[in-house]
Protein backbone atom coordinates (compact mmCIF):
# COMPACT_ATOMS: atom_id res chain seq x y z
CA UNK A 1 0.00 0.00 0.00
CA UNK A 2 1.46 3.53 -1.20
CA UNK A 3 2.45 5.93 1.74
CA UNK A 4 -0.22 8.02 2.48
CA UNK A 5 0.50 11.62 2.27
CA UNK A 6 1.10 13.80 5.55
CA UNK A 7 -0.70 17.02 5.97
CA UNK A 8 0.24 19.83 9.12
CA UNK A 9 -2.78 21.10 10.42
CA UNK A 10 -2.80 24.27 12.52
CA UNK A 11 -4.77 25.28 15.12
CA UNK A 12 -7.73 23.51 16.67
CA UNK A 13 -9.26 20.79 14.34
CA UNK A 14 -12.80 22.22 15.63
CA UNK A 15 -15.18 23.69 12.75
CA UNK A 16 -13.35 21.74 9.75
CA UNK A 17 -15.39 18.90 8.14
CA UNK A 18 -15.49 15.91 9.38
CA UNK A 19 -13.10 13.35 7.14
CA UNK A 20 -12.10 15.80 4.89
CA UNK A 21 -8.80 14.32 3.53
CA UNK A 22 -9.42 10.51 4.57
CA UNK A 23 -6.98 9.93 2.09
CA UNK A 24 -4.28 11.61 4.31
CA UNK A 25 -2.73 11.46 7.85
CA UNK A 26 -3.17 14.56 9.66
CA UNK A 27 -0.92 16.08 12.10
CA UNK A 28 -1.84 18.90 14.22
CA UNK A 29 0.20 21.46 16.07
CA UNK A 30 -0.44 24.66 18.00
CA UNK A 31 -0.97 27.86 16.32
CA UNK A 32 2.40 28.76 18.05
CA UNK A 33 5.24 30.23 15.36
CA UNK A 34 7.44 28.34 17.09
CA UNK A 35 6.44 24.95 17.24
CA UNK A 36 4.87 25.18 13.61
CA UNK A 37 8.59 26.10 12.49
CA UNK A 38 10.17 23.41 14.26
CA UNK A 39 7.29 21.19 12.67
CA UNK A 40 8.08 22.49 9.36
CA UNK A 41 11.70 21.91 9.59
CA UNK A 42 11.66 18.39 10.90
CA UNK A 43 9.87 18.14 7.07
CA UNK A 44 7.85 15.33 5.41
CA UNK A 45 4.87 17.24 5.38
CA UNK A 46 2.85 17.44 1.67
CA UNK A 47 0.60 20.15 2.67
CA UNK A 48 -0.33 22.84 5.38
CA UNK A 49 -3.30 23.49 6.44
CA UNK A 50 -4.46 26.21 8.73
CA UNK A 51 -8.55 27.79 9.85
CA UNK A 52 -9.12 31.17 8.22
CA UNK A 53 -9.11 33.00 11.65
CA UNK A 54 -5.24 31.57 12.88
CA UNK A 55 -4.08 32.73 9.05
CA UNK A 56 -5.61 35.74 9.87
CA UNK A 57 -3.87 35.97 13.20
CA UNK A 58 -0.16 35.25 11.57
CA UNK A 59 -0.96 37.76 8.83
CA UNK A 60 -1.65 40.51 11.32
CA UNK A 61 1.45 39.52 13.29
CA UNK A 62 3.58 39.59 10.49
CA UNK A 63 2.40 42.97 9.45
CA UNK A 64 3.42 44.45 13.05
CA UNK A 65 6.68 42.73 13.05
CA UNK A 66 7.70 43.97 9.45
CA UNK A 67 6.38 47.25 10.60
CA UNK A 68 8.81 46.98 13.16
CA UNK A 69 11.32 45.58 11.36
CA UNK A 70 11.21 47.96 8.92
CA UNK A 71 11.68 51.23 10.79
CA UNK A 72 13.95 50.14 13.86
CA UNK A 73 17.02 52.38 14.14
CA UNK A 74 19.66 49.02 14.27
CA UNK A 75 20.80 47.35 11.21
CA UNK A 76 19.35 43.45 11.49
CA UNK A 77 20.28 40.82 9.08
CA UNK A 78 20.01 36.96 9.46
CA UNK A 79 23.18 35.12 8.85
CA UNK A 80 23.75 31.66 7.49
CA UNK A 81 26.31 29.83 9.54
CA UNK A 82 29.13 31.23 6.89
CA UNK A 83 28.44 34.70 7.59
CA UNK A 84 26.29 35.36 4.23
CA UNK A 85 23.23 37.40 4.99
CA UNK A 86 20.06 35.85 3.93
CA UNK A 87 18.02 38.78 4.77
CA UNK A 88 17.91 42.36 6.39
CA UNK A 89 16.11 45.04 7.11
CA UNK A 90 16.18 48.88 5.42
CA UNK A 91 18.60 50.04 8.39
CA UNK A 92 20.98 47.39 7.58
CA UNK A 93 20.42 48.17 3.59
CA UNK A 94 21.23 51.55 4.49
CA UNK A 95 24.63 50.71 6.46
CA UNK A 96 25.18 48.60 3.30
CA UNK A 97 24.49 50.94 0.42
CA UNK A 98 23.41 48.14 -2.10
CA UNK A 99 21.81 44.81 -1.51
CA UNK A 100 23.50 42.84 0.84
CA UNK A 101 21.86 39.30 0.42
CA UNK A 102 24.15 36.92 -0.59
CA UNK A 103 27.28 38.90 0.31
CA UNK A 104 29.51 37.97 3.60
CA UNK A 105 28.56 40.90 6.77
CA UNK A 106 31.84 42.37 6.51
CA UNK A 107 31.87 42.69 2.75
CA UNK A 108 28.26 43.78 2.73
CA UNK A 109 29.21 46.41 5.70
CA UNK A 110 32.58 47.55 3.39
CA UNK A 111 34.52 46.94 6.28
CA UNK A 112 37.38 44.74 3.86
CA UNK A 113 37.17 42.46 6.75
CA UNK A 114 36.50 38.78 5.68
CA UNK A 115 36.36 35.83 8.56
CA UNK A 116 39.60 34.28 6.95
CA UNK A 117 41.72 37.44 7.74
CA UNK A 118 41.20 37.65 11.86
CA UNK A 119 41.11 34.40 12.26
CA UNK A 120 37.24 34.13 12.27
CA UNK A 121 35.22 36.77 14.22
CA UNK A 122 32.17 34.46 13.92
CA UNK A 123 33.19 31.43 15.39
CA UNK A 124 32.42 32.15 18.68
CA UNK A 125 28.87 33.02 17.47
CA UNK A 126 28.67 29.70 15.66
CA UNK A 127 30.18 28.15 18.91
CA UNK A 128 26.70 29.32 20.71
CA UNK A 129 28.08 32.20 22.13
CA UNK A 130 27.18 36.22 21.50
CA UNK A 131 30.01 37.79 19.67
CA UNK A 132 30.58 42.11 19.93
CA UNK A 133 32.92 43.33 17.20
CA UNK A 134 33.74 46.84 16.59
CA UNK A 135 34.24 47.83 13.24
CA UNK A 136 36.09 50.28 11.24
CA UNK A 137 35.25 51.32 7.32
CA UNK A 138 38.17 53.59 6.17
CA UNK A 139 35.99 53.80 3.22
CA UNK A 140 33.02 55.30 4.47
CA UNK A 141 33.57 59.03 6.37
CA UNK A 142 29.63 59.31 7.62
CA UNK A 143 29.95 55.93 9.75
CA UNK A 144 33.18 54.94 9.90
CA UNK A 145 32.62 53.02 12.84
CA UNK A 146 29.99 49.93 13.66
CA UNK A 147 29.58 47.98 16.16
CA UNK A 148 27.76 44.43 15.54
CA UNK A 149 26.44 42.27 18.17
CA UNK A 150 26.09 38.36 16.62
CA UNK A 151 23.92 35.67 18.33
CA UNK A 152 23.23 32.45 17.60
CA UNK A 153 19.86 31.01 16.79
CA UNK A 154 19.26 27.28 17.37
CA UNK A 155 17.00 25.01 16.31
CA UNK A 156 15.24 22.33 18.68
CA UNK A 157 18.53 20.28 18.97
CA UNK A 158 20.25 23.04 20.14
CA UNK A 159 22.49 23.29 16.83
CA UNK A 160 23.55 26.75 15.63
CA UNK A 161 21.37 27.47 12.31
CA UNK A 162 21.22 30.84 11.77
CA UNK A 163 23.11 33.99 13.42
CA UNK A 164 21.89 37.21 13.86
CA UNK A 165 23.64 40.48 13.30
CA UNK A 166 22.11 43.60 14.94
CA UNK A 167 24.70 46.64 13.81
CA UNK A 168 24.63 49.99 15.43
CA UNK A 169 26.28 53.30 13.84
CA UNK A 170 28.48 54.22 17.07
CA UNK A 171 30.89 57.03 15.16
CA UNK A 172 29.57 59.67 17.60
CA UNK A 173 30.51 57.85 20.89
CA UNK A 174 34.00 56.66 19.11
CA UNK A 175 34.61 60.45 18.07
CA UNK A 176 33.33 61.32 21.89
CA UNK A 177 35.94 58.76 23.20
CA UNK A 178 38.51 59.90 20.93
CA UNK A 179 38.13 63.18 21.97
CA UNK A 180 38.39 62.40 25.79
CA UNK A 181 41.46 60.39 24.71
CA UNK A 182 42.90 63.65 23.04
CA UNK A 183 42.31 65.46 25.98
CA UNK A 184 43.22 64.13 28.72
CA UNK A 185 46.34 63.19 26.75
CA UNK A 186 46.58 67.26 26.27
CA UNK A 187 46.23 67.46 29.67
CA UNK A 188 49.23 65.96 30.28
CA UNK A 189 51.54 67.73 28.01
CA UNK A 190 50.02 70.87 28.79
CA UNK A 191 52.45 72.07 31.26
CA UNK A 192 55.03 70.32 28.95
CA UNK A 193 57.84 70.50 31.82
CA UNK A 194 60.22 67.45 31.24
CA UNK A 195 63.51 66.90 33.47
CA UNK A 196 65.79 68.41 30.65
CA UNK A 197 63.15 71.55 30.22
CA UNK A 198 62.97 71.93 34.11
CA UNK A 199 67.08 72.32 34.29
CA UNK A 200 67.08 74.86 31.27
CA UNK A 201 63.76 76.98 31.65
CA UNK A 202 62.66 79.84 34.94
CA UNK A 203 59.96 80.23 35.66
CA UNK A 204 58.53 83.03 33.40
CA UNK A 205 59.51 80.57 30.05
CA UNK A 206 57.58 78.08 32.35
CA UNK A 207 54.77 80.11 32.19
CA UNK A 208 55.27 81.58 28.29
CA UNK A 209 55.18 77.48 27.39
CA UNK A 210 51.77 76.80 29.19
CA UNK A 211 50.38 79.84 27.04
CA UNK A 212 51.90 78.50 24.14
CA UNK A 213 50.09 75.02 25.20
CA UNK A 214 47.11 76.11 26.25
CA UNK A 215 46.16 78.06 22.63
CA UNK A 216 47.16 75.36 20.49
CA UNK A 217 45.15 72.27 23.00
CA UNK A 218 42.26 74.71 22.81
CA UNK A 219 42.18 75.85 19.12
CA UNK A 220 42.85 72.27 17.87
CA UNK A 221 40.47 70.02 20.46
CA UNK A 222 37.58 72.42 21.49
CA UNK A 223 38.10 74.43 17.96
CA UNK A 224 37.11 77.90 19.91
CA UNK A 225 38.96 81.01 18.69
CA UNK A 226 37.87 83.70 20.75
CA UNK A 227 39.58 82.80 24.10
CA UNK A 228 40.54 84.55 27.84
CA UNK A 229 42.29 82.41 30.47
CA UNK A 230 42.51 84.70 34.02
CA UNK A 231 43.87 83.75 37.07
CA UNK A 232 42.32 84.39 40.68
CA UNK A 233 44.02 86.41 43.30
CA UNK A 234 43.36 84.82 46.43
CA UNK A 235 44.57 87.56 48.32
CA UNK A 236 42.63 90.31 46.57
CA UNK A 237 40.37 88.66 44.43
CA UNK A 238 40.85 89.92 41.71
CA UNK A 239 41.44 87.96 37.90
CA UNK A 240 44.42 88.61 36.41
CA UNK A 241 44.81 87.84 32.74
CA UNK A 242 47.02 85.00 31.63
CA UNK A 243 46.14 84.85 28.15
CA UNK A 244 43.66 86.05 25.89
CA UNK A 245 42.87 85.11 21.91
CA UNK A 246 40.56 87.30 20.13
CA UNK A 247 39.28 89.49 22.87
CA UNK A 248 38.48 93.37 22.29
CA UNK A 249 41.72 95.00 23.74
CA UNK A 250 39.72 97.54 26.09
CA UNK A 251 38.07 93.65 27.50
CA UNK A 252 41.76 92.18 27.48
CA UNK A 253 42.71 95.18 29.76
CA UNK A 254 39.56 95.43 32.14
CA UNK A 255 40.08 94.85 35.98
CA UNK A 256 37.67 91.80 37.09
CA UNK A 257 37.50 90.44 40.49
CA UNK A 258 35.34 87.54 41.59
CA UNK A 259 32.36 89.24 42.53
CA UNK A 260 28.33 88.04 41.82
CA UNK A 261 27.79 91.71 40.07
CA UNK A 262 29.44 94.18 38.41
CA UNK A 263 32.23 92.03 37.17
CA UNK A 264 30.66 90.37 33.69
CA UNK A 265 29.92 86.72 33.47
CA UNK A 266 34.01 85.93 34.28
CA UNK A 267 33.07 87.39 37.80
CA UNK A 268 30.77 85.80 38.72
CA UNK A 269 31.70 82.50 37.73
CA UNK A 270 34.60 82.91 39.51
CA UNK A 271 32.07 84.27 42.53
CA UNK A 272 30.40 81.18 42.30
CA UNK A 273 32.30 78.24 41.24
CA UNK A 274 29.67 77.33 38.69
CA UNK A 275 29.98 77.39 34.68
CA UNK A 276 28.17 79.56 32.81
CA UNK A 277 26.50 79.52 29.18
CA UNK A 278 25.15 82.74 27.88
CA UNK A 279 23.39 82.08 25.49
CA UNK A 280 22.53 85.51 24.19
CA UNK A 281 24.58 88.54 24.92
CA UNK A 282 22.40 91.19 23.88
CA UNK A 283 19.92 89.79 27.07
CA UNK A 284 21.82 88.90 29.75
CA UNK A 285 22.80 91.02 32.72
CA UNK A 286 25.86 89.65 33.73
CA UNK A 287 27.41 89.84 29.98
CA UNK A 288 30.39 92.64 29.43
CA UNK A 289 31.36 92.98 26.03
CA UNK A 290 34.75 90.65 25.39
CA UNK A 291 35.12 90.26 21.68
CA UNK A 292 33.78 92.01 18.61
CA UNK A 293 30.37 90.76 16.99
CA UNK A 294 29.75 88.23 20.15
CA UNK A 295 26.36 87.17 20.67
CA UNK A 296 27.12 84.48 22.87
CA UNK A 297 30.06 82.94 25.35
CA UNK A 298 30.36 80.14 27.38
CA UNK A 299 32.90 79.98 31.00
CA UNK A 300 34.11 78.02 32.88
CA UNK A 301 35.97 77.84 36.57
CA UNK A 302 38.98 76.36 36.64
CA UNK A 303 39.05 74.70 40.02
CA UNK A 304 41.73 72.11 41.51
CA UNK A 305 40.72 70.50 44.87
CA UNK A 306 37.02 72.35 44.65
CA UNK A 307 38.88 75.48 44.69
CA UNK A 308 38.58 78.29 42.17
CA UNK A 309 42.24 79.46 40.72
CA UNK A 310 40.94 81.31 37.75
CA UNK A 311 38.54 81.03 34.89
CA UNK A 312 38.17 80.26 30.82
CA UNK A 313 35.78 82.49 28.93
CA UNK A 314 35.02 81.67 25.24
CA UNK A 315 32.77 83.64 22.79
CA UNK A 316 31.19 82.74 19.96
CA UNK A 317 29.65 85.02 17.09
CA UNK A 318 26.05 82.97 17.04
CA UNK A 319 23.25 83.15 19.28
CA UNK A 320 23.23 79.62 21.52
CA UNK A 321 26.48 78.88 20.15
CA UNK A 322 27.56 76.57 22.69
CA UNK A 323 25.52 73.39 23.41
CA UNK A 324 25.67 71.03 26.37
CA UNK A 325 28.08 68.85 24.82
CA UNK A 326 30.68 71.66 24.32
CA UNK A 327 30.01 72.58 28.00
CA UNK A 328 31.11 68.85 28.94
CA UNK A 329 34.22 69.18 26.94
CA UNK A 330 35.30 72.42 27.94
CA UNK A 331 34.55 71.42 32.09
CA UNK A 332 36.68 68.88 31.16
CA UNK A 333 39.80 70.32 29.83
CA UNK A 334 39.55 73.17 32.45
CA UNK A 335 40.29 70.80 34.94
CA UNK A 336 43.49 69.21 32.92
CA UNK A 337 44.90 73.52 32.78
CA UNK A 338 44.01 73.74 36.86
CA UNK A 339 46.23 70.76 37.14
CA UNK A 340 48.90 72.00 34.64
CA UNK A 341 48.78 75.27 36.69
CA UNK A 342 48.75 73.63 39.89
CA UNK A 343 52.14 72.13 39.04
CA UNK A 344 53.39 75.06 37.82
CA UNK A 345 52.50 76.81 40.82
CA UNK A 346 54.36 73.58 42.92
CA UNK A 347 57.34 73.98 40.74
CA UNK A 348 57.65 77.64 40.91
CA UNK A 349 56.80 77.37 44.86
CA UNK A 350 59.89 74.58 44.89
CA UNK A 351 62.28 76.99 43.16
CA UNK A 352 61.41 79.51 45.15
CA UNK A 353 61.84 77.01 48.21
CA UNK A 354 64.92 75.90 46.91
CA UNK A 355 66.41 79.50 46.23
CA UNK A 356 65.60 80.75 49.48
CA UNK A 357 67.20 77.97 51.17
CA UNK A 358 70.37 78.33 49.35
CA UNK A 359 70.56 81.63 50.23
CA UNK A 360 69.98 81.63 53.46
CA UNK A 361 72.66 79.26 53.68
CA UNK A 362 74.97 81.71 51.99
CA UNK A 363 73.71 84.12 54.21
CA UNK A 364 74.41 81.92 57.22
CA UNK A 365 77.65 81.69 56.82
CA UNK A 366 78.80 84.89 55.42
CA UNK A 367 76.75 87.49 56.87
CA UNK A 368 78.23 87.38 60.85
CA UNK A 369 81.71 88.03 59.16
CA UNK A 370 80.80 90.66 57.15
CA UNK A 371 79.42 92.32 60.07
CA UNK A 372 82.03 92.10 62.05
CA UNK A 373 84.20 93.58 58.95
CA UNK A 374 81.89 96.50 58.99
CA UNK A 375 81.85 96.48 62.80
CA UNK A 376 85.91 96.78 62.91
CA UNK A 377 86.06 99.11 59.65
CA UNK A 378 83.76 101.63 60.93
CA UNK A 379 85.36 102.09 64.54
CA UNK A 380 88.24 102.97 63.01
CA UNK A 381 86.99 104.69 60.39
CA UNK A 382 85.33 106.88 63.76
CA UNK A 383 89.34 106.95 65.40
CA UNK A 384 90.82 108.12 62.01
CA UNK A 385 88.76 110.07 59.97
CA UNK A 386 89.93 113.07 61.17
CA UNK A 387 93.86 112.15 61.36
CA UNK A 388 94.38 109.76 58.77
CA UNK A 389 93.17 110.70 55.26
CA UNK A 390 94.51 107.33 53.37
CA UNK A 391 93.46 104.94 56.03
CA UNK A 392 89.91 106.55 55.87
CA UNK A 393 89.94 106.16 52.45
CA UNK A 394 90.84 102.78 52.60
CA UNK A 395 88.34 101.92 55.37
CA UNK A 396 85.34 103.28 53.29
CA UNK A 397 86.60 100.93 50.47
CA UNK A 398 86.53 98.33 52.87
CA UNK A 399 83.14 99.11 53.86
CA UNK A 400 81.77 99.69 50.45
CA UNK A 401 83.13 96.62 49.69
CA UNK A 402 81.27 94.74 52.62
CA UNK A 403 77.72 96.31 51.82
CA UNK A 404 78.46 95.47 48.32
CA UNK A 405 79.01 91.83 48.96
CA UNK A 406 75.93 91.64 51.36
CA UNK A 407 73.36 93.62 48.67
CA UNK A 408 74.53 91.57 45.39
CA UNK A 409 73.87 88.20 47.60
CA UNK A 410 70.27 89.71 48.76
CA UNK A 411 69.78 90.74 45.30
CA UNK A 412 70.68 87.43 43.52
CA UNK A 413 68.03 85.57 45.91
CA UNK A 414 65.59 87.90 45.09
CA UNK A 415 66.08 86.99 41.43
CA UNK A 416 66.17 83.51 41.87
CA UNK A 417 62.80 83.19 43.69
CA UNK A 418 61.15 86.21 41.64
CA UNK A 419 57.98 85.35 40.12
CA UNK A 420 55.80 86.78 37.41
CA UNK A 421 53.05 86.74 39.79
CA UNK A 422 54.12 86.99 43.03
CA UNK A 423 52.49 89.06 45.62
CA UNK A 424 53.87 92.44 46.40
CA UNK A 425 52.76 91.93 50.21
CA UNK A 426 55.33 89.29 50.33
CA UNK A 427 58.64 91.46 51.03
CA UNK A 428 57.26 94.22 53.08
CA UNK A 429 60.63 95.59 54.21
CA UNK A 430 61.94 95.71 50.64
CA UNK A 431 64.45 98.46 50.47
CA UNK A 432 64.83 98.91 54.32
CA UNK A 433 68.24 98.61 56.22
CA UNK A 434 67.81 97.86 59.73
CA UNK A 435 71.18 97.43 62.17
CA UNK A 436 70.64 94.97 65.22
CA UNK A 437 72.35 95.16 68.33
CA UNK A 438 72.52 91.49 70.05
CA UNK A 439 75.23 89.82 72.13
CA UNK A 440 73.89 86.37 71.92
CA UNK A 441 75.24 85.23 68.52
CA UNK A 442 72.33 82.79 68.09
CA UNK A 443 69.91 85.78 67.41
CA UNK A 444 72.11 87.80 65.67
CA UNK A 445 71.79 84.99 63.08
CA UNK A 446 67.45 84.51 63.26
CA UNK A 447 67.73 88.36 63.18
CA UNK A 448 69.20 88.57 59.81
CA UNK A 449 67.03 85.60 58.69
CA UNK A 450 63.83 87.40 59.57
CA UNK A 451 64.83 90.75 58.32
CA UNK A 452 65.98 89.34 54.66
CA UNK A 453 62.77 87.18 54.40
CA UNK A 454 61.18 90.71 54.69
CA UNK A 455 62.86 92.12 51.90
CA UNK A 456 65.26 94.42 54.41
CA UNK A 457 69.22 94.18 54.45
CA UNK A 458 70.08 93.33 58.05
CA UNK A 459 73.84 94.30 59.75
CA UNK A 460 74.33 93.57 63.44
CA UNK A 461 76.74 94.60 66.04
CA UNK A 462 77.59 92.43 69.19
CA UNK A 463 78.44 95.67 71.46
CA UNK A 464 77.30 98.95 72.21
CA UNK A 465 80.01 100.27 70.75
CA UNK A 466 80.19 98.47 67.56
CA UNK A 467 76.62 99.78 66.88
CA UNK A 468 77.04 103.13 67.50
CA UNK A 469 80.26 103.58 65.38
CA UNK A 470 78.25 101.59 62.29
CA UNK A 471 75.25 103.92 62.99
CA UNK A 472 77.21 106.85 62.44
CA UNK A 473 79.06 106.00 59.62
CA UNK A 474 75.49 104.23 57.36
CA UNK A 475 72.30 105.07 57.15
CA UNK A 476 69.79 102.86 58.50
CA UNK A 477 65.77 103.27 58.40
CA UNK A 478 65.57 101.30 62.04
CA UNK A 479 67.89 99.92 64.89
CA UNK A 480 67.03 97.23 67.31
CA UNK A 481 68.95 97.68 70.29
CA UNK A 482 69.20 94.86 73.02
CA UNK A 483 67.77 96.28 76.57
CA UNK A 484 71.28 95.58 78.01
CA UNK A 485 74.63 95.68 75.64
CA UNK A 486 77.34 93.83 77.50
CA UNK A 487 80.00 97.19 77.24
CA UNK A 488 77.58 100.48 77.55
CA UNK A 489 74.37 101.12 79.78
CA UNK A 490 70.86 100.56 78.08
CA UNK A 491 69.87 104.17 78.61
CA UNK A 492 73.10 104.94 77.71
CA UNK A 493 73.41 103.23 73.98
CA UNK A 494 69.82 104.27 73.20
CA UNK A 495 70.68 107.93 73.42
CA UNK A 496 73.89 107.42 71.24
CA UNK A 497 72.61 106.01 69.12
CA UNK A 498 69.78 108.22 68.70
CA UNK A 499 72.37 110.61 68.24
CA UNK A 500 74.20 108.93 65.64
CA UNK A 501 71.83 108.18 63.20
CA UNK A 502 68.21 110.67 64.46
CA UNK A 503 66.42 109.95 61.14
CA UNK A 504 66.36 106.43 62.35
CA UNK A 505 63.45 104.54 64.58
CA UNK A 506 65.50 103.30 67.61
CA UNK A 507 63.58 100.57 69.12
CA UNK A 508 64.77 98.25 72.66
CA UNK A 509 64.29 94.55 72.59
CA UNK A 510 64.01 92.52 75.69
CA UNK A 511 64.13 89.10 76.87
CA UNK A 512 61.47 89.54 80.02
CA UNK A 513 63.81 90.54 81.98
CA UNK A 514 63.63 92.71 84.79
CA UNK A 515 65.01 96.00 83.64
CA UNK A 516 67.10 97.06 86.81
CA UNK A 517 67.99 100.48 85.14
CA UNK A 518 64.70 101.26 84.36
CA UNK A 519 66.27 101.81 80.44
CA UNK A 520 62.71 101.31 78.79
CA UNK A 521 61.35 103.58 80.80
CA UNK A 522 63.92 106.59 80.30
CA UNK A 523 64.08 105.64 76.79
CA UNK A 524 60.01 106.16 76.43
CA UNK A 525 60.34 109.19 78.18
CA UNK A 526 62.70 110.55 75.29
CA UNK A 527 60.08 109.47 72.94
CA UNK A 528 61.10 105.84 71.58
CA UNK A 529 58.01 104.08 70.23
CA UNK A 530 58.53 100.31 70.25
CA UNK A 531 59.73 97.63 72.78
CA UNK A 532 60.27 94.43 70.48
CA UNK A 533 60.13 91.23 73.04
CA UNK A 534 62.40 87.95 72.03
CA UNK A 535 61.32 85.88 69.93
CA UNK A 536 60.46 88.68 67.86
CA UNK A 537 57.18 88.39 66.01
CA UNK A 538 57.05 89.44 61.92
CA UNK A 539 54.50 92.00 62.72
CA UNK A 540 56.22 93.61 65.61
CA UNK A 541 59.76 93.53 62.97
CA UNK A 542 57.30 95.26 60.04
CA UNK A 543 55.63 97.97 62.28
CA UNK A 544 58.80 99.07 64.27
CA UNK A 545 60.60 99.52 61.11
CA UNK A 546 57.76 101.11 58.99
CA UNK A 547 56.47 103.04 61.98
CA UNK A 548 53.38 101.96 62.15
CA UNK A 549 50.81 102.47 64.90
CA UNK A 550 52.22 102.17 68.49
CA UNK A 551 52.13 99.23 70.48
CA UNK A 552 50.18 98.71 73.67
CA UNK A 553 51.86 100.71 76.52
CA UNK A 554 54.61 98.02 78.34
CA UNK A 555 54.77 98.21 82.19
CA UNK A 556 58.43 99.58 83.14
Amino acid sequence: MPDRPRLLLIGSPDGLPSGAWPEADVEPVSADPAAVAQKLRDGGFAAVVAPPGVLAEWGAQSSRDQLILQNIDNGLAILDPAGLVVWANPAFRQSAGEDPVGRHLFDALGTGVMASDSGDPLAVARGGQAASLRLHRTGNPEQPFLEAEIRPARDATGAVTQLLAVVRNVTAQVAQQQKLDALHQAGRELAGLDPEQLAEMNVPSRVELLKINLRKFIHDLLNYDTIEVRLLDRKTGELKPLLEDGMLPEAARRVLYARPTGNGVTGFVAYTGKSYLCVDTANDPHYIAGAAGARSSMTVPLQFHDEVIGTLNVESPRVSGFGASDLQFTELFSKEIAVALHTLDLLSAQLVCTAAQSIEAVNKEIALPLDEVLAGASVLLEKWHRTDPEATARLRRILDAARLVKDCVSRVGRNLVETPTAPTGDLPLLGKRVLVLESDERLRRSAHLLLERLGATAESAATGEDAVAMAADADYDAVFQEVKPPDLGGYECYRRLSAARPTALVSLTTGFGYDLAHSIVKARADGMKYVLFKPWRQEQVVRAVLDGPPPAPVPG
